[in-house]
């Protein structure tokens, strides 16, 4: 059990909102230190690495449904380690916890940055990226996972290879492409070779962060490749650490009424 010093040992009971790597680890960590907590997914992925806490599957109802929980099974942490790209529950978190006094900290990866020989074209959303596709047809590669294929079908002129956590329920509105379905993390060779055996010529990712997805961009740097990036959304101020030990300090130095 983590106490800061001076205050009751109360044990603290975790709400880790996941679905990234840095929240497994996150898990793997809590439990190292005989910490209570649960881990939260969407549910948009079907197979989710396992988990060294319980977990829950499935949206909370909004802020609403958010405080709701967080009340009822005594949650006196949160940590958001969704995607970067999950703004909505980000956002949430953020009022839910704020509104009930509950410590929030974000667990999150730094954003990929430019590097030499990179060739980037920023752009600020989904919509954005769909446009930067007008004109004539290529090769791309859609590396922003499935929930905005169908965004791509007003560019149905490009030939694209889709890289996918699980396959689409539905086929996506794309007459020419084919879906590999696989999970990182992914080295920087296999993508080059995966980039040349398509003869890609562009790459569109989101700026996810982090090492596991990242050999996509440096492949495409290797290659001399244009990457449409998508920059991450902006989210309301919060505390943001950079590793699980962190998280166990900040655990371990939060007061809560609620716990520690």
């Amino acid at each position: 059990m983590i106490v800061s010093q001076g205050v009751s040992a109360i044990a603290p009971k975790l709400l880790i909102l996941g679905g990234t790597t840095e929240a497994t680890a996150l898990t793997r960590a809590v439990s190292e230190a005989g910490l209570s907590g649960t881990i939260s997914f969407a549910g948009r992925v079907e197979r989710p690495a396992p988990q060294a806490l319980p977990r829950r599957v499935g949206g909370f109802g909004g802020v609403d449904g958010l405080k709701d929980y967080l009340t009822t099974e005594a949650i006196t942490h949160v940590i958001d380690a969704t995607h970067p790209f999950a703004a909505q529950m980000s956002r949430n978190a953020v009022e839910a916890c704020a509104d009930l006094g509950v410590p929030l900290v974000a667990l999150t990866r730094p954003p990929w940055v430019r590097q030499p020989g990179d060739t980037w074209q920023r752009v600020a959303d989904i919509d954005a990226a769909v446009a930067a596709l007008d004109g004539a047809p290529k090769r791309v590669m859609l590396a922003i996972g499935r929930m905005h294929l169908a965004a791509f079908g007003s560019q149905p002129q490009h030939r694209y290879l889709l890289r996918l956590v699980d396959a689409p329920r539905t086929p996506p509105p794309l007459p020419d492409h084919r879906a590999i379905i696989d999970r990182g993390p992914f080295t920087e060779a296999g993508d080059r070779a995966l980039l040349t055996d398509h003869r890609i010529d562009l790459v569109v990712s989101k700026n996810a962060g982090g090492s596991a997805s990242y050999a996509k961009i440096a492949a495409a740097r290797a290659l001399g490749l244009p990457v449409v990036m998508i920059d991450r959304p902006v989210l309301p101020a919060r505390t943001e650490l950079a590793t699980p030990a962190e998280v166990l300090d900040w655990i371990a130095h939060t007061r809560t009424d609620r716990g520690v």
